[in-house]
Formats: C-alpha cells, structure tokens, sequence
C-alpha cells in the first residue's frame, strides 16, 4: 500500500503511550509562548508529533492530533479557569471542565487535519511536508476564524523571536505557523525515509540560519514623533465592578490624565467605569474642556449606549481644539463576557460576572489623530485579529501610523496571560511594521516599535504611569497590503491547493 516507509518499532509503540506522548508534547511546547527565547521547543514538539502520526494509521493520527491540541490549549489557556471560578463563580470542577471541554472542541480542528494527512500522504518527505504544513494551517484557520474565532497561541506566535519572525510583514503569523509546521514536517519525514535521512534536518536548519542572519526588507518609513503617558491603574478585578471602590479607582484614572503633559495620554479599557449619564452633570464637560483647552490629546476605554441604543465597550479621544470627541467601539466581541452565544444563556447565568450583549463596532474604524499621526485604538483581544486590523489599511492614505491596544486582563490573575498577549502585540508590530501603544490594567504596560522590540515597560501588577516616545510609520507592508484586501483568502486558498495536489497525486498513485 502507497505511504511512507514507517518504522516498525515505531508503530508497535501502545496506543496509550503514543497518546500521552502527544499530550505532553502539546503542553510542553506552550512554553515557547511565554519564553519566546526557547522557540525551537515549539519546532521539536510539532516535529515529534509528526513523526508519530506518520507511523499511524488515520484514526490514531486523529487521535493524536486530538490530545496533543488539547494539551497545548489546556496549557495556554488555563488562566480561563480563574476569570470563571475565582471571579465568576463557578464550582472549580465546572470550570476546569470548562476549559477542558472548549480545548477539545477546538482540537477537532488538529484531529481531522491529522487524519487527513495520513490518507493523502505518500513516500516523498518534501511533499508530505508541505502536505502536513497545509493541513496544519487550515486546522489554525479554522480554530481562528469559526464561532467568531479563537487563535490564541496559535503556532506563529511562538516565534515572535525567532528567525522567522522575519516572515511576519510577508505572510503573518499564519504563515510563519505554515512555515514552522513545514520545516519540522520535513526533518521528521526525511528521518523516516530509507536514504538521505538527513537532508531534510540539514535543509530546515539551513533555512533557518540564513533567515537568522538575513537583513530584511523595510516596507515603511518614519513619520514624527510624539511624546507619551500610560496608564496602568492595577485595579484588581474583585473591586472593578464593585460600586464602594470604583470612585477611588476613577479618580486615580482621571487625576493622571488631567495630569498628563505629553502629546497623548492612554488608559486602559473601562478606566472610566461608569456610563456617562451616570457621572455627575459637570464630569463630562469638564474633561473634555480640559483637553479642549490644552496640548494634551487623551484615549480612554468607556462604556457607552443606552437601554433603547444598546450599548458598546469604546474608546473616547479629546483633543486640543475639538468640540467633539473621538470614539472608538469594540468590534471583535469576546463570547460569553461582551455577548452570549445562542443557546448558552443557562451558562453565563451560573457566573455571577457583569455580562452582556453589546453592539459592534466597525471593522474599518477612523483612527484618532494626533498632531498628524493616525493613531488606531483596539480594545483587549482585538490585536488577536490581525486581518481585521489589516482592513484599516486598505486606503493606504488614511492607514494608521501607530496602534493602541486598550486592555483589562486582569480577569486573569497572574498568569501567563499578560506574557502572551504582549508576544500578540509585537507580532502585531512586525506585521504591519507599525508601533504598539499598551496601556492595560494590570500589564502588559509597554510601547513596542515597528520592529516588535518592547522601548519601555512598567512592571505589570503595579500601579504606574509609564512615559516615552514613540515614532510613527507610514507605507505598507505586502501582508498589510494583500490582508486589507482579501483577508485571510490567500492562505486558505495556498493551503487547498496543496491539498488538491496531494489528493490528487495520491489517487494517481494509487491507480498505477
């Protein structure tokens, strides 16, 4: 039967340690998402995991794909857990399910790709690589796209330090997933094959270290600089909502930004907690006279709306000058926490957290404009979503100069949470070769510039106001260019046309 040579001993290895094989593969290599140093880790597991499903038949591939995806999500994503039983309310047992059953449920996605793989491969390595490479990112894609998606760790960011971050303004952090699986498919596979085992080894090194010392291309130059002040209150989540301390947290909020003397000031996400109709009558007025009447332009998350309107979790600038202000809505809303999915409102019920369905923002927003620069707010997970920020640079002369990411995760605790969604960011910088703005309740507080290096940092869960500067960029990068255009089209399309030419070479095969 057509297939790769497979290692007898290999396939005799038991069903249950082949399985717990691939789960601690899958935890294991969730460390390159916090320690960014140790990125091969990530190549090795995914490298490992291919060299068992090659030595399986589909519905242990399946399988595998199955446990070593829920492991990786398990272990990046436990800190779910802590926002739905320390600060939710859940029974521990319920929410360790909970974290467990959405891991598996995702993991489908890896399941069927492995699968897959298994009935279409043949005996070249390289091909099979691709093959695998294909099916990868097409499992990626779907778990980042499908029930509004969620590409937590997905594989690209792992290498937000490694030499193929260099793909980033190219390709995105999809495709340097597509390019790791590929690379670490082909030393597995060619280790496999009867002769010239270590080509493929040698070849995914090489590509590696040219990469490591190759001088990249820049796709954007310098604009002006600004000077700037973020906010990072530290307010711990029990007393976010709670009405006897959301005035003290208010007033340290607001006694900085009033206090500000650079070109812009940022708080967090809901610095101001209240609606605001629900702020005393001059409150309003009264910041926005502040900043009408001076040099400082200031960014805040809010919640905005009305019963009748619907509400929205927002940014508001004010500017010197301006009567009006700036605003910004949400609109990648987060399940369960900014709406509740049909179906699932017996769920949200059993959390005592403020949830709600709120309205969505545009995609192409308008950016804030400070002293010339087009500065983009998103809001929390928001930067997850590179193709929607892809899509405010369709129109190359209205494109954002700079990014600023409004965060509250401090639903979290101290956890890895704030390491990864800061590796995000940067890799948010790297692909549109633009500058980070984070200003975010608990940390990661930190300008990033467009070469996704952190400038400055206040240390996360501690209060501060962090100031420095930043330089804008202008100019597109070719994943800025191709993402504001088609989203993530072409490489869905990359992808199943390996697959057509897998299929199809495996059923000639199989015909002769």
């Amino acid at each position: 039967m057509p297939g790769l040579i497979r290692d007898e001993r290999a396939r005799s290895l038991p069903l249950a340690t082949d399985l717990l094989l691939a789960a601690a593969l899958g935890a294991l290599h969730t460390l390159a998402y916090v320690h960014t140093e140790a990125w091969w880790l990530q190549l090795i597991c995914v490298g490992a995991l291919a060299w068992r499903v090659a030595a399986s038949d589909a519905k242990r591939a399946a399988l595998l794909g199955l446990l070593f995806g829920t492991a990786w999500l398990c272990a990046g994503t436990w800190w779910l857990f802590i926002s739905m039983h320390r600060y939710g309310g859940l029974p521990a047992w319920m929410a360790a399910l909970a974290v467990l059953g959405l891991s598996m449920f995702l993991s489908l996605y890896l399941a069927a790709a492995m699968a897959l793989f298994v009935r279409w491969r043949a005996q070249r390595p390289v091909r099979n690589a691709l093959l695998f490479a294909a099916l990868w990112l097409l499992a990626e894609l779907a778990r980042g796209v499908i029930f509004t998606g969620f590409p937590w760790v997905a594989s690209g960011y792992a290498h937000v330090d490694a030499p193929l971050a260099k793909l980033a303004p190219w390709v995105g952090v999809y495709g340097i997933g597509f390019a790791a699986a590929a690379l670490a498919a082909w030393a597995a596979f060619a280790l496999r094959a009867p002769t010239r085992r270590w080509i493929g080894l040698a070849g995914s090194v090489l590509i590696l270290v040219v990469l490591a010392f190759a001088t990249p291309l820049r796709f954007s130059q310098p604009t002006s600089t600004l000077s700037i002040t973020l906010l990072q209150g530290n307010v711990p989540q029990e007393e976010k909502f709670a009405t006897e301390h959301q005035g003290a947290a208010l007033e340290w909020h607001v006694t900085n930004l009033l206090a500000a003397k650079t070109d812009l000031v940022v708080a967090p996400e809901t610095a101001v907690p209240f609606l605001p109709q629900q702020m005393p009558a001059e409150f309003w007025p009264s910041l926005k006279a502040h900043f009408a009447s001076g040099r400082s332009h200031a960014l805040f998350g809010v919640p905005l709306g009305d019963e009748d309107a619907g509400y929205t979790n927002s940014a508001v600038g004010f500017a010197p000058g301006r009567a009006s202000e700036y605003r910004y809505d949400k609109q990648h809303l987060v399940p369960f926490g900014e709406f509740i999915p049909w179906g699932f409102k017996w769920f949200t019920r059993l959390m005592d957290i403020p949830l709600g369905d709120f309205n969505r923002g545009a995609v192409n927003a308008p950016s804030f404009v400070v002293n010339g620069e087009r500065v983009a707010p998103n809001i929390c997970y928001e930067d997850l979503f590179g193709e929607e920020l892809a899509a405010r640079f369709a129109d190359e002369s209205s494109a954002p100069t700079m990014f600023a990411n409004l965060s509250n995760i401090g639903w979290f605790g101290e956890t890895i949470a704030i390491d990864q969604h800061l590796h995000i960011s940067r890799l948010r910088a790297l692909e549109f070769e633009r500058p980070m703005l984070r200003a975010t309740n608990t940390g990661a507080t930190v300008i990033i510039d467009h070469l996704g290096h952190v400038t400055r940092a206040l240390q996360p869960h501690t209060r501060g106001v962090l100031e420095g500067t930043v330089q804008g960029r202008t100019g597109l990068t070719p994943f800025a260019w191709w993402a504001g255009r088609f989203g993530l089209w072409p490489l869905m399309v990359l992808a199943l046309l390996v697959l057509v030419f897998a299929y199809s070479t495996t059923r000639h095969t199989r015909s002769d």
